[in-house]
């Protein structure tokens, strides 16, 4: 395996030379340093097979090669930024499968409890919900097996599966006296990214919890549910973005561009001016030009800052709330064959239409709002941000700022940042005197003072 891994680096640093010397005539003039560099490659690469060679021969315990080679990758991958790391081949896997959002599996939504697993909800029109399950139900055995003693990953691997395999449940429901167990045919489930409701009877409501693959599809089926469900009536929507940590890139470009007529959303900008790519709108507002609020906080990272940013850069929404988390980078993800994984590496900064990057700083509302916190709670409200990661990539101007508050509010009547935006968009709030895009107002109106304090 040491032997492979080394002609693929070898490999690469041969390609790049060769392609140096076809593209730039200027080459011959430049031979000595690219030889020097390479030649300090080659002698970096023979210090790692002696330490490797060392390592392998003088542990204390016999080590495993493939181990120690995956743990050499990862080290220099994460040497490099926070958000660039090697997957071994169950990790890119399981990050296939979130960013599908589609699985085999019983559609239930569950979390740990005293070392049991707890069911949150099922999902609609699943095995799950057909089956009767209900939220609360502990799930105490999976086939078997018991569920005490494996970790809330472990039970939910157990749990998925290939579709029309069958797996049998023991469940203990509060007010049955014996257990209950249910046989469950697995189907083909798919993760919830969109959920909306009515709010206040005129206001469409959606929130994005993550960027799959069925977010847009997701979208545009709940703003046409709920169009039609409210009716002339309807005053606008609320785009929920707290806390979305992101995801698809090309999902965030669909989003955007599902409230946009025209103009750029994203351009992204490699380390060569030549990989420089813009992303644009086309023709088709699903909303039909409805007025837009878009809901951030500390939480609100890569792809649900690419929404935000383009969607404030083009005044099609007001944003209300608090800081995003300023991640401006974008991961490529590369397989490397079969059984090896793949590389999750930066290869892009993206920039907003106007030209912003968000790197190590975020999103700026429109409309700044803190919420109530409880005291229990205050010390672990605040997301640090972008800024605080070691080995961030730096920003431009060396102007950096800090995290801002994440805190949402388990019930919906204690939300200020969501009274803020049904208010704006029921016209008892005014943004006319808001300052300009990145800037902050307050929504009393007066510049410069906080809504919530």
């Amino acid at each position: 395996m040491m032997r492979k891994t080394s002609v693929i680096l070898l490999s690469a640093a041969t390609g790049a030379a060769l392609t140096l010397f076809v593209t730039q005539p200027r080459s011959v003039l430049m031979g000595s340093s690219a030889r020097a560099a390479t030649s300090d490659t080659y002698r970096q690469l023979n210090l790692f097979g002696d330490v490797f060679e060392r390592v392998r021969s003088d542990y204390v315990e016999k080590p495993d090669d493939s181990k120690l080679v995956e743990s050499a990758i990862s080290g220099m991958l994460t040497g490099l930024d926070p958000h660039s790391s090697y997957m071994d081949a169950k990790s890119f896997r399981d990050m296939q499968v979130q960013t599908r959002g589609e699985f085999g599996g019983l559609g239930i939504e569950v979390t740990m409890e005293d070392g049991l697993i707890k069911v949150v909800s099922p999902i609609d029109d699943t095995p799950a919900s057909k089956a009767g399950i209900m939220a609360n139900d502990i799930i105490t055995n999976l086939d078997d097996e018991a569920v005490q003693g494996l970790t809330l990953n472990q039970a939910v691997e157990k749990m998925r599966g290939p579709v029309n395999t069958k797996i049998r449940l023991k469940i203990i429901r509060k007010g049955q006296d014996n257990p209950i167990e249910v046989t469950l045919v697995r189907d083909n489930i798919r993760v919830r990214s969109v959920r909306a409701r009515v709010e206040a009877d005129d206001i469409a409501y959606i929130r994005i919890t993550t960027f799959n693959e069925q977010t847009t599809e997701g979208l545009k089926r709940e703003i046409n549910n709920l169009s039609n469900q409210i009716g002339d009536k309807l005053k606008g929507y609320i785009i929920d973005l707290r806390n979305n940590p992101g995801g698809l890139l090309e999902e965030a470009v669909t989003v955007s561009d599902s409230f946009l007529e025209r103009g750029e959303i994203v351009s992204t900008r490699g380390r060569n001016a030549e990989e420089t790519q813009r992303r644009a709108a086309h023709t088709g507002d699903q909303t039909k030009g409805k007025p837009i609020i878009v809901l951030v906080n500390g939480g609100s990272a890569s792809a649900s800052e690419i929404v935000a940013g383009a969607l404030q850069d083009h005044k099609r929404a007001t944003l209300v709330g608090t800081r995003s988390f300023g991640k401006g980078s974008v991961q490529t993800i590369i397989p490397l064959g079969s059984g090896n994984g793949a590389l999750r590496l930066t290869t892009a900064r993206y920039y907003t239409p106007s030209g912003k990057s968000i790197q190590a700083k975020g999103i700026v509302p429109d409309i700044e709002v803190l919420q109530d916190v409880p005291d229990e709670l205050k010390s672990r409200t605040d997301t640090k941000g972008e800024a605080s990661l070691r080995g961030h990539l730096k920003t431009n101007d060396g102007d950096e700022k800090t995290g801002s508050q994440s805190y949402v509010p388990p019930d919906a009547k204690d939300d200020k940042a969501l009274k803020t935006a049904a208010d704006l968009l029921h016209g008892i709030k005014s943004t006319a005197t808001a300052a300009p895009t990145g800037d902050k107002a307050a929504v009393d109106n007066k510049p410069a003072t906080k809504a919530a304090n």
